[in-house]
């Protein structure tokens, strides 16, 4: 068993923020999510989980340049951190071996 513990939420966040390379901040997060999931994100929501994602170690942010699109409020780009890759691959890990464990198990039935 892991000493990791993610919830889902944080999963797929981390998974979104890994998709979107250095593209990752707010609302590309929450788009890139709703149109590969089909699931309504609340900007509130994803902030939280970002946060207590920093807070673990998971991802880091930093601050992009100002613009006028946004009257001159910067956006804050958020990426995996070494701690957070290793994570999710033993996530993954642990996943896949729960699956390869069921008996007989075929998704075509």
């Amino acid at each position: 068993m892991s000493k990791h513990h993610l919830g889902e939420f944080e999963e797929i966040v981390m998974l979104t923020v890994a998709i979107l390379a250095d593209e990752a901040y707010g609302v590309a997060i929450i788009n890139e999510m709703e149109s590969r999931l089909g699931r309504q994100v609340s900007i509130g929501a994803l902030q939280t989980v970002l946060r207590r994602l920093e807070k673990k170690g998971y991802l880091s942010s930093q601050f992009g340049e100002a613009t006028n699109v946004r009257g001159g409020k910067r956006k804050r780009y958020f990426s995996l951190t070494t701690y957070g890759k290793n994570v999710l691959t033993e996530v993954k890990e642990q996943r896949l071996s729960l699956w390869e464990a069921i008996p007989n198990f075929s998704l075509n039935k």
